[in-house]
C-alpha cells in the first residue's frame, strides 16, 4: 500500500499546494538571479542516482563554489527568500514530483549525495538503499535544527561525518526494519507539526 499511498498524497499535494509553489517560484525568480529550481544528484533505491528537485535557496554565483555539501547555521550562500523557504520547508515541495515519478517516497531515509553514501558501512548501505528515499523521515524530525548544531563545530563537515551521520544511519536502519503504512502516516503528521511548531 505504500506506493499507492505515495501517489495519491503526492498528486493531491501538488494540486492543493500549486498556488503556494507558484508564489514561492515567483519569489525565488525575482529575489536573486538564477534558475527557480535547484537540482542535485542523490543516491536512491538500489544505489540508483537521480536528480532531487528543490526550490533554489542560494545565490547562484556561489552555489557551487564551496566544496561543503552541508548547510551550516546562517550560511552566507542562502538568500533572504531562501532562508524563509528553508525555515518552513517550502523548498522541499517540488520533491512531490520526485515521488510521483518514482524516485522518492513521502517517507523514507533522506537521500544523500554520492560522496556520503560512499562512506556508509556496506551492510548499512544495503539496508538503507533497499527502500526509496523520502521527503521526510524520523531523522528530519530528530535533527530539525541540524544546521544550528553544525554551526557550533570547529570543522562542521567532519563533525557531520563522524558524529551526526552515524546517528542518522542508526535511526534510518531502525525505520527500514520497522516501517509500515501507519508509521509513515504518523511521521508525516509529526513532520507537519514540527514545521509549524
Amino acid at each position: 500500500m505504500k506506493r499507492p499511498f505515495d501517489l495519491v498524497v503526492a498528486a493531491l499535494g501538488l494540486f492543493a499546494l500549486a498556488p503556494v509553489v507558484l508564489a514561492c517560484m515567483i519569489a525565488v525568480r525575482f529575489s536573486s538571479p538564477g534558475p527557480v529550481f535547484f537540482r542535485q544528484q542523490r543516491i536512491g533505491q538500489h544505489g540508483r542516482s537521480f536528480n532531487i528537485v528543490k526550490l533554489r535557496t542560494m545565490h547562484i554565483g556561489i552555489l557551487g563554489a564551496s566544496p561543503v555539501r552541508i548547510t551550516i547555521g546562517a550560511d552566507p550562500r542562502i538568500t533572504r527568500v531562501g532562508a524563509f523557504l528553508r525555515r518552513w520547508k517550502l523548498d522541499e515541495l517540488p520533491q512531490l514530483w520526485n515521488v510521483l515519478i518514482g524516485d522518492m517516497s513521502l517517507v523514507g531515509p533522506r537521500p544523500e549525495v554520492p560522496e556520503y553514501v560512499a562512506i556508509y558501512p556496506q551492510p548499512t548501505r544495503d539496508l538503507i538503499l533497499s527502500v526509496r528515499p523520502g521527503i521526510t523521515d524520523p531523522c528530519s524530525i530528530s535533527f530539525r535544527n541540524e544546521s544550528e548544531i553544525l554551526a557550533t563545530a570547529d570543522d562542521p563537515e567532519r563533525f557531520y561525518i563522524e558524529k551526526l551521520l552515524p546517528q542518522k544511519l542508526k535511526i534510518s536502519m531502525d525505520y527500514v526494519n520497522s516501517q509500515s503504512l501507519l508509521s509513515d502516516i504518523i511521521i508525516v503528521f509529526k513532520t507537519i507539526f514540527a514545521v509549524l511548531r
